[in-house]
């Protein structure tokens, strides 16, 4: 496997929820969204709802406006549920500086339509890493068992070879920590980043978070909490710098 010597050595990392472009002024605004990602400076962004959810499930973002603006590229999913979404189930990942080792969509169980992004990536400045973006059910139950099939999708790249793994996204858990329903997360990647960031004009709740597995360490997180962000989407971002070990 090739390995890398890092550039810098932290690593910064965003989830970001957005609504299918839809802000809090009910405007359907994808420029906003994207000029919100770009100012966020991360090299990898798991978006969710990415994509609208009925008809063709068209894909909301310029990505070509978002690439020249940010650097920040999509991972190609195979099979995306329907022609010109971005993504799986509304999970896009985008990233930079990085090789794509493989791309897996994962239907997650549950009553509402859920699913993961399963990416290898390897870093140009870190190397190795597995990245798992996720949209949770609003059912704690459903929580509880798409926790614990993630936490074995995250065991299986450690056993491999090793890899680190992120796993992030909107977990729809308003409980801080420790919560129940994602207690296997919780069990396998340790204490989870998160801030408060729904709702996005009044951050309350912490819906979004970044696990992290041991072979990182979580300097920061918080939310992106700007003007711009409080209008287009009805979450914030949240942000994790991260620094791998033995690589400094």
């Amino acid at each position: 496997m090739t390995k890398h010597p890092p550039a810098h050595p932290d690593l910064v990392v965003a989830t970001y929820n957005v609504q299918k472009g839809i802000g809090t002024d009910l405007r359907r605004d994808a420029r906003r969204t994207e000029r919100v990602i770009s100012a966020l400076g991360a090299d990898i962004v798991a978006v969710q709802e990415g994509d609208r959810r009925f008809g063709n499930r068209a894909g909301v973002l310029d990505l070509a406006v978002l690439r020249a603006s940010s650097g920040l590229v999509p991972v190609p999913v195979a099979a995306p549920l329907g022609a010109l979404a971005h993504g799986w189930h509304g999970n896009l990942l985008l990233v930079r500086a990085a090789a794509v080792e493989s791309v897996r969509g994962l239907h997650l169980p549950g009553a509402e339509p859920r699913g993961a992004l399963i990416v290898d990536l390897d870093l140009a400045q870190f190397g190795p890493v597995r990245v798992i973006a996720v949209h949770l059910a609003l059912l704690a139950r459903a929580r509880r068992a798409q926790a614990r099939m993630l936490a074995e999708v995250a065991a299986e790249a450690q056993e491999r070879d090793g890899r680190p793994t992120i796993v992030m996204g909107d977990m729809n858990e308003w409980r801080r920590w420790p919560s129940p329903a994602l207690a296997a997360l919780d069990h396998h990647l340790g204490a989870p980043g998160l801030a408060p960031s729904f709702p996005a004009i009044f951050p309350r709740l912490p819906l979004d978070r970044i696990y992290a597995s041991k072979g990182f360490d979580m300097l920061s997180v918080a939310a992106h909490d700007t003007a711009l962000a409080r209008r287009a989407s009805d979450h914030l971002p949240v942000v994790a710098r991260l620094r791998p070990r033995g690589r400094d």
